[in-house]
C-alpha cells in the first residue's frame, strides 16, 4: 500500500533534490504541485458538477470485490475547437467535446482495461466488471502463450485529494469566437496587403483537458490544462510559372491561454511585420551548394530534432521493443544505459513534465504519479529514460517518472513524451555570437519536414528557411536544403550551445504513438546550438530535378 503525502510533501519529494539538475535563468523552474487551484485559475464547475466521486466509487469498489491487485478509474472532459481562415475568410471551424470515463486493472498479473460514457454508479460497476474480464482473459492467453512477464507496478505514495491547474491568464473558451476569428482576420489581411503574398491561411486549435483520477491505493486528483496553436501561412505565386513559396510563422503552440495571441510569450506583431520580406527573400534565393557545413540551428528548428531523435528513442518501453509504433524501436537500448556517448560533453538533455507552459506539463500522470524533471543526457551520455509505473518497476528503476497518459477517456494510457529539453550554456553566447566562429556554414530557423529510420538513428530535416554564413555574418537565405546524420554523429558534432537567452520552448500538438493510435502535445526547450561539419543535401538534386 502507498502511504498517504499531502501535496507540499509530494514536492519535496520529487522536487530539485539530489541528482537533480538545477534550473539556469531562461529555464523556468517547475511550478509545484498544489493541494488547490491557483488563484485566478479554477477547475471548470461544468467538470465539478458531474459524479466523478460517485463513479470512482462504484467502479473501484465493485474492482475490489472482484479481487483486483490495483485499479484506477479515470474520467475526462476534453473540449477541443478550431478556426481556419483562407484570404482572412472563413474556411471551416469545428467545436467538439469528448466525455466519458474508463478502468483499468491488474488482475492475476495481466492488465485489464474497459470504458463507458454511461456516467452513473451501475454502469461504472458495469464497466469495472468488464475491465476485470479482460484482465482474466490476458493472464490466460499470456499463461498459455508461455509469457514470464508479469504486470507489477512501481510504488508511488498517495496524494489523497489533489488539485492541479495549468498556467494561463485567460482561458480561450471564454473568449467569444467572433473575436478569435476577428483577429486571424486582421493578420491575414495584414500579409494579403503586403507586396508579393498571394494567399494567406490563418488557423487557431484550442483544447481544454479536464482529468478525475482516483485508484484503489487512494490517490485522488482533479486537473485541467489549456493550451493552444495560431498558425499563419503566407504563399507567393509566380503566375507566369506557377512556382510558389510558402512561408510560416514560427510561434510555438504553448501551454498557455489566450493572452499569447495578445502578446504575452510572442512578439506577433514584429513577426507578422517581418514574414513578407522574408518570404520575398525566400522567392529570390539561390539553391543550396551541397556539401559539408556548420550549422547554427535556432530552437525553432532544433526541437523538431530533439523530439525525434532523443524524445522517442529515450522512451524505455521503445528501447525494450514493447513499443514499435510510428517509427520503431530505438537504437538506445538499456543495455546502453550509463555508456552510450548519445553527443558531445555539452550535451545535457532533461526530461521534464513541470516546466510552466510546457505542452506535456501535467500535476499528476494518468497512474497517479507526481509529475518531475530528471536527466536523460549528463554530459553528452545516456543517463535515464522516460517511464512509466510497469516500466520503471520492470527494470528496478525506482520510482516512474509520470510519463503515461492517455489522449481520451476510450484510451489506455501509454508511456508518452515528456517535455525534452536541451539545456542552455549557464555563460553561453547568443545566436550572434554562434555565428562569429563559422567560415562556412548555415543558419536554420523554422521547422518543416523530416525523415527518420526505425532505430532512430538516421535522419534528414529541412527548415522554414536557411541563411548563409560566411566568415561570421550571414549572407542572404538560400533554399531546397536539408540536414542529413546520424542521432549520436549529429549530437557528437555539438561545438558550442547558446545561452539562456536563446532558450525557446517550442513543441507540437500531434505527436502520434500506439496501435491503436494516440495523439499527444508535448514540449521541448533549448537554446541556439553550433553543430561542425554536417552534410547538407540540395534536395532539388536529391529529387532528379
Amino acid at each position: 500500500m502507498r502511504a498517504p503525502l499531502t501535496a507540499g510533501a509530494a514536492r519535496a519529494a520529487v522536487g530539485t533534490g539530489a541528482g537533480q539538475p538545477p534550473h539556469t535563468s531562461g529555464s523556468p523552474m517547475p511550478p509545484t504541485p498544489s493541494s488547490t487551484a491557483p488563484a485566478g485559475r479554477a477547475v471548470d464547475p461544468l467538470f465539478l458538477a458531474l459524479p466523478l466521486r460517485a463513479l470512482a466509487d462504484a467502479a473501484l469498489q465493485r474492482a475490489r470485490e472482484l479481487g483486483v491487485q490495483h485499479a484506477d478509474f479515470r474520467l475526462e472532459r476534453v473540449r477541443s475547437a478550431s478556426w481556419r481562415l483562407r484570404d482572412a475568410r472563413p474556411a471551416g471551424s469545428s467545436d467538439t467535446v469528448r466525455l466519458g470515463f474508463a478502468v483499468r486493472v491488474v488482475r492475476d498479473g495481466a492488465w485489464g482495461f474497459a470504458a463507458g460514457v454511461d456516467l452513473t454508479p451501475q454502469a461504472a460497476a458495469q464497466v469495472a466488471e468488464q475491465a476485470v474480464a479482460v484482465g482474466r482473459l490476458s493472464a490466460g492467453i499470456s499463461r498459455s502463450a508461455g509469457g514470464a512477464d508479469v504486470v507489477e507496478l512501481a510504488e508511488e505514495p498517495v496524494y489523497p485529494d489533489a488539485t492541479w491547474v495549468s498556467s494561463y491568464e485567460i482561458n480561450p473558451f471564454d473568449v467569444p469566437d467572433a473575436e478569435k476569428t476577428g483577429l486571424l482576420a486582421d493578420w491575414s489581411s495584414r500579409l494579403l496587403a503586403a507586396d508579393g503574398v498571394s494567399h494567406v491561411t490563418a488557423s487557431l486549435h484550442t483544447v481544454q483537458e479536464n482529468k478525475f483520477y482516483a485508484d484503489t491505493a487512494g490517490t485522488v486528483t482533479t486537473q485541467q490544462r489549456i493550451r493552444l496553436h495560431p498558425d499563419l501561412e503566407a504563399v507567393s505565386v509566380d503566375e507566369r510559372s506557377g512556382a510558389f513559396e510558402s512561408m510560416h510563422t514560427i510561434a510555438p503552440p504553448a501551454g498557455r491561454g489566450w493572452e499569447y495571441l495578445l502578446g504575452t510569450g510572442w512578439d506577433w506583431q514584429g513577426e507578422l511585420a517581418e514574414l513578407p520580406g522574408q518570404l520575398a527573400e525566400k522567392v529570390r534565393a539561390p539553391s543550396v551548394e551541397a556539401g559539408v557545413y556548420d550549422l547554427v540551428i535556432d530552437p525553432t528548428n532544433l526541437w523538431l530534432t530533439i523530439h525525434e531523435s532523443i524524445g522517442h528513442a529515450t522512451e524505455l518501453d521503445r528501447a525494450l521493443g514493447f513499443e514499435a509504433a510510428y517509427a520503431g524501436t530505438s537504437f538506445a537500448t538499456f543495455d546502453q544505459l550509463g555508456t552510450l556517448k548519445y553527443g558531445s560533453e555539452l550535451m545535457h538533455v532533461t526530461g521534464d513534465r513541470t516546466a510552466e507552459h510546457g505542452l506535456a506539463t501535467i500535476g499528476y500522470d494518468d497512474e497517479g504519479v507526481a509529475t518531475q524533471s530528471w536527466d536523460l543526457v549528463t554530459d553528452g551520455i545516456l543517463t535515464g529514460y522516460q517511464l512509466d509505473r510497469r516500466m520503471a518497476k520492470l527494470k528496478d528503476l525506482g520510482r516512474s517518472n509520470g510519463c503515461a497518459f492517455a489522449d481520451s477517456p476510450a484510451h489506455v494510457p501509454v508511456q508518452r513524451m515528456a517535455n525534452v529539453s536541451l539545456r542552455p550554456a549557464a555563460d553561453g553566447p547568443d545566436t550572434a555570437g554562434l555565428f562569429a566562429g563559422v567560415e562556412k556554414g548555415l543558419y536554420i530557423v523554422g521547422d518543416r519536414s523530416w525523415s527518420i529510420d526505425m532505430q532512430r538513428y538516421n535522419f534528414q530535416f529541412t527548415g522554414q528557411r536557411a541563411y548563409a554564413i560566411r566568415n561570421g555574418e550571414l549572407a542572404g537565405q538560400v533554399k531546397d536544403f536539408a540536414y542529413q546524420a546520424t542521432t549520436t554523429d549529429f549530437w557528437g558534432s555539438m561545438a558550442a550551445v547558446g545561452g539562456p537567452q536563446t532558450y525557446l520552448l517550442g513543441g507540437a500538438f500531434n505527436c502520434g504513438k500506439a496501435q491503436p493510435g494516440q495523439i499527444a502535445a508535448v514540449s521541448h526547450g533549448c537554446p541556439s546550438a553550433l553543430f561542425q561539419g554536417v552534410k547538407v543535401l540540395n534536395t532539388q538534386q536529391e529529387a532528379g530535378r
